[in-house]
């Protein structure tokens, strides 16, 4: 009977812990979040109600709810993922697809991914010169949510980018042996089987969108609305803006108003999140390789 050597024993004993210390590592990444939501969960739950999600703040900001931060956040992410994720499709398949290899191609590249390390004020002063006084669209949810796509873009071209590289070059070769020409081997063959990725991309769009701050300070978003906003040239309030305004510049805000209102970001983001994974993992599911 056939009996496994020592060398064998020991390589799969080896293999055993790396793959022990891997998920150890991952688990403690993983737990400063859960703890997060958790001490967030506890010390905003006096707060949370339906009335504190479906009521306007009143006294000064130090009762009622966050329903128009709600409608703004939304409104901001919606049309920022709107604007973004056509454009940085768009792009990435021209720069995978269409654009040659020199120096030019990879200089743009190269500035795609800088672009994804410049900080969110400069983008909020860019966005202000660029689309509230050279545009003259104000100070608006259009401005703001132009510049939160700016941001977006280097995240989307880059993860879609990447999901256009990972289709097989045989699926393409294929499909022109056929008699189909470039742009319906792409729109047939490349970009289905690229959806995963590019799902990927808005999910990291989402999270930033609703999260940001600094770069809706100054081209959309006000300290305090005493209406929801009709059209996308209105300003609106946002979650993330209301969470810093009642956290350092209101006084007498009962302490688990703060908790709260982050917990109720954390949550927005992740349900919109999840709608995009249910969707990746669809798509994942019916790819072929």
């Amino acid at each position: 009977m056939f009996r496994p050597s020592v060398h064998l024993i020991n390589k799969e004993i080896r293999e055993k812990k790396f793959k022990s210390i891997l998920s150890t590592v991952t688990f403690f990444l993983f737990l400063p979040a859960l703890i997060i939501i958790f001490w967030l969960f506890m010390k905003g739950y006096p707060a949370l109600s339906w009335d504190f999600i479906t009521m306007d703040p009143i006294d000064g900001m130090t009762a009622g709810g966050i329903f128009p931060t709600i409608v703004g956040t939304f409104w901001l992410v919606m049309i920022s993922v709107l604007v973004s994720c056509p454009l940085g499709v768009v792009a990435a398949i021209y720069l995978s697809e269409y654009a040659p290899d020199n120096k030019v191609t990879r200089m743009i590249r190269l500035a795609i991914l800088n672009l994804a390390g410049v900080p969110s004020i400069v983008h909020a002063l860019f966005g202000l010169g660029a689309f509230v006084l050279f545009l003259k669209m104000g100070t608006s949810i259009l401005a703001a949510s132009f510049t939160l796509a700016v941001m977006n873009l280097p995240v989307i071209i880059t993860s879609t980018l990447e999901s256009l590289k990972a289709v097989p070059q045989s699926y393409r070769e294929a499909s022109w042996n056929v008699g189909a020409s470039k742009l319906q081997t792409i729109r047939h063959i490349v970009l289905p089987n690229s959806i995963p990725g590019i799902l990927t991309g808005l999910v990291f769009a989402v999270g930033r969108s609703a999260g940001e701050t600094a770069a809706i300070l100054f081209t959309g978003v006000a300290f305090y609305l005493p209406f929801l906003p009709q059209t996308v040239f209105d300003q609106c309030m946002a979650l993330s803006m209301h969470l810093f305004t009642i956290s350092t510049q209101v006084v007498g805000v009962p302490d688990a108003y703060p908790f709260a209102t982050a917990l109720v970001l954390i949550l927005l983001i992740l349900s919109v999140n999840s709608i995009a994974v249910v969707l990746r993992y669809y798509f994942r599911t019916r790819r072929k390789w």
